[in-house]
């Protein structure tokens, strides 16, 4: 017998598996947001580059799966619906950013040199993932950064596994074109 989450014990109400009021979705909603939010913000910072619009991207999110909760056939999917919300916000911000370069944040170095070395590397690497098409970009955040399973990015994605791999098989060639390019 599979115990319930924290969101899901939230969420049922005296009637079963239906929310008894605004209450027990509002808990249900808030147990999901404690458990799953940094991974949520961190998927939309490794997406968009900017962690203000990463973390306005999973606000949106979280109040969405709050006003659509009693529309969800299955409560279980609640986090499979909250990450392709996120994607599908860092799609909108990437388009009204108009693509705008990556700045990644980097932890102190071992020494300057090594910092600017590292820093350079990353930005390269980071401004050749941007060029990608937002599709290749996703599978390769979902599968490198996440460590995520074929179908687990074909379920965030809600595409099929076969398609994640050939993405991700063009996005890796793409990727070291780019980054050939660029050396």
């Amino acid at each position: 017998m599979r115990t319930r989450t924290a969101a899901e014990a939230a969420a049922v109400g005296s009637q079963g598996d239906r929310p008894a009021g605004p209450d027990d979705v509002r808990a249900a909603v808030t147990a999901l947001y404690r458990e799953h939010a940094l991974g949520l913000v961190r998927l939309a910072y490794v997406t968009t580059g900017s962690r203000s619009i990463a973390e306005e991207v999973v606000q949106e999110a979280f109040c969405g799966l709050y006003r659509r909760w009693g529309q969800l056939s299955d409560t279980d999917k609640a986090v499979g619906y909250l990450r392709s919300s996120v994607l599908n916000g860092c799609r909108s911000a990437w388009r009204r950013a108009q693509r705008r370069p990556l700045i990644a944040h980097l932890p102190p170095a071992e020494s300057a040199e090594a910092a600017a070395l590292t820093a350079e590397d990353q930005r390269e690497v980071a401004a050749a993932l941007q060029r990608l098409p937002d599709r290749q970009r996703e599978a390769l955040v979902l599968r490198f950064y996440l460590d995520f399973t074929d179908a687990q990015i074909a379920d965030a994605m809600r595409i099929s596994p076969g398609t994640v791999r050939s993405t991700v098989h063009r996005a890796i060639t793409a990727l070291g074109i780019v980054l050939k390019e660029t050396s």
